[in-house]
């Protein structure tokens, strides 16, 4: 039987098509598609009742596809649906992206296939940072001291209880807005002209916590058993200090990490725990050799690690798709 899988994403991913083109080396049938779509380049039906089954599948491109003969739906990077440019009223736009969404959401939820790295339900919960960094604290990682608030006076009482060494991070990690007006925050230092502003925090909670020490950080890409640590110099540059998503590639050297067998293992708990197969850890080495824990990433980017090391995480990804597992000991580059 062939391995037919689904990967939902957008129609410019890259690291989706890198994985496809191994999964179609090794016999899959993949269709990559980009839910935002739908409904008016791509088809998704379905009928219950009356013949006392249920039968999904997917019109694209002049292809039929059955959604019930998948052996993998790959919720890599979908995107939200978008009402054609005809519908010009934002409410009736909001509510025909929210019409799409909840059934593409149903169809995908329901369908009896390998869901990598987990339904799309599963997905969203394991990204709510206050949820995954409790259950990091209740598998016994380090986790700088947190603060998440709406009230300006216990931000400055925490201010006050670091002498003034804090970070401020947003709790939605995607970008908000539009492309001509973005919001969207990195990581940042509270200076005293910030603390000007603190009565603005009553507006929405932040996360809020005690600045850590790096020597380096760590991108550990979880990939079911397998485990792929890169050390990231993100102090080379001071663009980098304190956010490496800034991104200074020339300038900031990575490079393998041999990553303690604690240290490992706790990583796929934490996978494990939230319910997924797959995950992107960002972790502190401080300079006394500390692990922290930052956050996770159930669909975080990769690509670039295995460029810049030779990790075999891409052949990883596909094992998992095509298996539900990557073996443990795929976890180091070239010789």
């Amino acid at each position: 039987m062939t391995d037919q899988i689904l990967v939902l994403t957008d129609a410019e991913d890259v690291t989706a098509g890198r994985v496809a083109a191994l999964l179609a080396s090794r016999g899959a049938e993949v269709l990559l598609l980009d839910p935002g779509v739908v409904p008016h380049d791509a088809q998704v039906e379905m009928t219950a009742g009356g013949t006392g089954r249920v039968r999904r599948w997917l019109r694209v491109g002049g292809r039929d596809v059955d959604l019930d003969g998948l052996t993998c739906v790959w919720h890599r990077r979908p995107t939200a649906p978008v009402p054609p440019s005809t519908v010009a009223d934002p409410e009736v736009r909001a509510h025909l992206a929210g019409e799409v969404k909840t059934y593409l959401d149903g169809v995908w939820r329901a369908l009896n296939c390998r869901q990598v790295p987990a339904p799309r339900d599963v997905i969203d919960r394991a990204d709510r940072k206050p949820y995954h960094l409790a259950a990091a604290v209740e598998l016994g990682f380090a986790v700088p001291p947190t603060l998440i608030t709406a009230d300006p006076d216990r931000l400055l009482e925490f201010y006050d209880e670091h002498d003034g060494q804090i970070i401020t991070k947003p709790l939605q990690r995607s970008p908000r807005g539009t492309a001509e007006a973005p919001m969207g925050r990195y990581t940042e230092p509270v200076s005293n002209r910030d603390l000007g502003y603190v009565a603005a925090l009553r507006q929405s909670p932040m996360i809020v916590q005690a600045y850590v020490p790096k020597d380096v950080e760590l991108r550990v890409t979880v990939v079911g058993a397998a485990v792929f640590a890169v050390e990231i110099h993100s102090q080379a540059t001071r663009h980098t200090r304190y956010d490496w998503r800034r991104y200074d590639h020339q300038n900031t050297p990575m490079e393998i990490h041999a990553l303690p067998g604690d240290v490992a293992g706790r990583c796929r708990a934490l996978v494990d725990r939230l319910g997924l197969s797959f995950g992107a850890i960002d972790l502190i080495l401080t300079p006394e050799g500390d692990y922290v824990f930052l956050e996770i990433n159930p669909n975080g980017q990769y690509d670039w690690l295995e460029l810049a090391t030779g990790l075999p995480i891409t052949a990883a990804v596909a094992d998992l798709l095509l298996t539900g597992a990557a073996p443990a000991g795929r976890t180091k580059g070239p010789a």
